[in-house]
């Protein structure tokens, strides 16, 4: 999916202003299509258009405000500025209250209205492109949908699509919070295949009871067993089993695995009937498994055998620019299961969230959107104490951030909350980026 281009609709009648304004807007780079009228520009927009508004108040026969209340009865996260005469400044303060993303007093400083501008079409942008994932995630009826627009993940979607429905075993390689198992479930949900998806983590697994556990055992096998127990492979039979943290798997216990994958049957332990198992092989490793085998650590045949695909997950620092979407969704998940009803996080917010290594990954961007909803924030990615300049310089964020929240990304608002004048909360939104 690509991304989204917005384009800047001015309605402003009077000519002169208007064209030199549309040149302003064309010379930074922006598209922008110019309106004599708001009652045309309403006409033209279209639910859920790519588009961000910048109306005068002043208008002939439909006023902004008017233009303003309209377009918030088709999609009230559209957002529109206001230009003002220095006499209507109480009208436009009652139009942010109503909505509108900020105003400006004529005559304006043009870097601050680009700023602005170039702001609200970010979390457009943003907007639109959580619709059409939670479209698509309604579509598969699945959260285990692979979000973000980097190529890396572009590739993986279609490497899992081209794989799905084989039954060629499959290596994941990934950091810790990658979301390994997210993979592991896209291509079991893809593949057609009616049986469970059976998740084992090898290094949580007691090695005293491994082999019980995974290949089951007969009634009397051992002391304990007073009834036939059906292990995890079996239990995938037909489905997907997923072998979490395989370099984990004691050595012993790999030569049986491998007896199992190459003959697609098992024993179970005290039994010596062969039980014939259809499961797909997943298997998932933070480690460099050759590198390993290599050194002996893990049997070389079976990570040959487990390396038909190979299937490799970025970190989250590698595709940053895909952190704003996921951020959004995760808040937008974590809003049903919390029901909370939070405002949607401000573009400032998601600025300074792709500045993060998060070394946890999309696991730790999962918890950090939690916090979010419930209020309870921390600073993620951090685990350091800083100097203090630095500390005040974050807690100056995090007052600015909040207010931001709270005025719903209207800088005018913002200020009025803060305290401090709007240039002023202008310099320290550009400081901070």
């Amino acid at each position: 999916m690509d991304r989204i281009k917005i384009e800047v609709w001015l309605v402003e009648d009077d000519e002169d202003v208007r064209q030199t304004l549309l040149q302003t807007l064309q010379l930074s780079e922006i598209k922008a299509r110019g309106f004599a009228r708001a009652e045309q520009a309403l006409q033209a927009l279209s639910p859920a258009a790519p588009v961000v508004l910048l109306s005068d108040v002043r208008l002939p026969g439909m006023d902004g405000l008017v233009l303003l209340q309209s377009v918030q009865q088709q999609d009230q996260e559209l957002p529109v500025l206001l230009l003002t005469g220095h006499g209507d400044i109480p009208m436009a303060v009652t139009a942010m209250r109503l909505g509108a993303q900020d105003f400006f007093e004529k005559p304006y400083e043009p870097e601050q209205l680009l700023h602005s501008l170039r702001r609200a079409m970010d979390k457009r942008s943003l907007v639109l492109e959580n619709r059409q994932l939670k479209q698509q995630l309604a579509e598969k009826n699945s959260t285990g949908l692979l979000l973000g627009h980097d190529p890396q993940i572009e590739r993986l979607r279609r490497q899992i699509d081209n794989i799905a429905d084989t039954n060629a075993s499959v290596l994941i390689l990934g950091e810790t919070g990658t979301g390994k198992e997210m993979v592991a479930r896209s291509l079991h949900q893809d593949s057609g295949r009616k049986g469970h998806f059976v998740a084992v983590n090898c290094t949580a697994l007691p090695e005293s009871i491994f082999e019980s556990e995974m290949f089951g055992a007969e009634a009397g096998a051992f002391t304990g067993v007073t009834k036939r127990r059906i292990g995890k492979v079996e239990h995938a039979d037909g489905g997907t089993l997923f072998l979490d943290e395989i370099e984990g798997m004691p050595l012993n216990l790999q030569a049986k695995m491998l007896r199992v994958l190459q003959e697609s049957a098992l024993e179970r332990l005290g039994g010596n009937k062969l039980i014939p198992v259809d499961a797909r092989l997943v298997a998932a490793t933070k480690v460099d498994l050759k590198a390993a085998s290599d050194a002996g650590l893990f049997r070389a045949d079976l990570y040959f055998r487990l390396n038909v695909v190979t299937l490799t997950l970025p970190p989250l620092r590698d595709r940053r620019a895909d952190i704003p979407l996921l951020f959004l969704h995760f808040v937008e998940q974590a809003r049903g299961q919390y029901n909370r009803d939070v405002p949607p996080p401000n573009d400032n917010l998601l600025q300074r969230l792709i500045q993060l290594d998060w070394p946890g990954n999309v696991r730790e961007l999962r918890h950090y959107a939690e916090q979010y909803v419930l209020g309870v924030l921390a600073e993620p990615g951090s685990g350091q104490s800083l100097p203090l300049p630095q500390q005040l310089a974050r807690l100056e964020q995090q007052l600015i951030n909040n207010a931001m929240v709270q005025a719903g990304s209207n800088v005018a608002l913002a200020a009025e909350y803060l305290g401090i004048p709007k240039k002023t909360l202008y310099d320290k939104l550009a400081k901070y980026k």
